[in-house]
């Protein structure tokens, strides 16, 4: 079968990487040129997309994409234990409400920034947004160092530091010890008791301070769509094995993972 990674117009730094890694092992790779699907790859059988989720929206329909993404409130039903902080699914009109300071963020878009609010006043007001746009709120901590991970069936493929102290610092799994760290405690969030997520998909974790002690802990700080995350330092050829399996032809999509497909809108020419 003639496999193909599409990609959008504006190339990322991952993208680039993923299509090197594709070509490596005899995938052909498409950049569109628009935002419209070529009509020689509507439905094909083999194609694989890296996008964000705008443009996912714009041609997957029309694609045949089979995109796992996972469910929105994910973050807010894990037990304290994996979060170290309350976190809670809700709406933009009740987040606005806040009267003391929160980390806000849309559970799996780009429609406002994800960043501390000093107060629900600070939001996206109502001509902006909608009111029953969802977010998540949760107490606001710091994390000393944040990871990615891909993971695929359970196991972790790939992963890579890629912050410290909230400013950017990429740093790969041979050069950072913690990597193997964070692979086995991300590791416990696919045993019983902890609500599911997607065949492949990309968890970032970091470590945070124990109130009273000071001692490090490790937090889950979100999940994330595989076809739609960056690779920060992981390894560009293991994470593409995740990219491929969260977005594939929905046919090939297993009964299982059925339910965390996205919804895409459909496309009329």
């Amino acid at each position: 079968m003639d496999r193909v990674l599409i990609l959008p117009p504006r190339v990322t730094e991952t993208g680039l990487a993923l299509a090197d890694a594709a070509r490596r092992r005899g995938m052909r790779v498409e950049t569109l040129r628009t935002w419209r699907l070529p009509e020689h790859l509507a439905g094909h059988a083999g194609a694989h997309l890296y996008a964000g989720p705008l443009f996912a929206d714009a041609v997957g329909a029309e694609l045949g994409a089979g995109l796992l993404e996972p469910d929105q409130d994910w973050l807010a039903r894990l037990p304290r234990r994996w979060t170290r902080r309350e976190v809670v699914f809700t709406t933009l009109a009740r987040a606005r409400g806040l009267d003391r300071p929160a980390f806000v963020k849309p559970p799996d878009d780009k429609s406002f920034p994800a960043r501390v609010y000093p107060t629900g006043a600070d939001l996206p007001g109502p001509d902006v947004l909608e009111a029953d746009t969802a977010v998540l709120v949760s107490d606001v901590v710091a994390f000393r160092a944040e990871y990615r991970l891909f993971v695929a069936a359970g196991r972790v493929r790939a992963v890579s530091r890629y912050a410290v102290d909230g400013e950017l610092d990429l740093a790969t799994a041979a050069e950072d010890a913690r990597c193997a760290e964070a692979a086995g405690f991300a590791s416990g969030l696919f045993g019983a008791g902890v609500p599911e997520l997607p065949g492949a998909v990309v968890v970032d974790v970091g470590l945070v301070e124990e109130a009273g002690t000071g001692r490090p802990e490790w937090a889950v700080i979100e999940a994330n769509a595989a076809w739609a995350s960056g690779h920060y330092a992981a390894d560009p050829d293991r994470a593409l094995d995740v990219v491929l399996a969260a977005s594939r032809p929905v046919a090939q999509v297993s009964p299982a993972d059925r339910r965390f497909l996205r919804q895409l809108p459909s496309v009329t020419r």
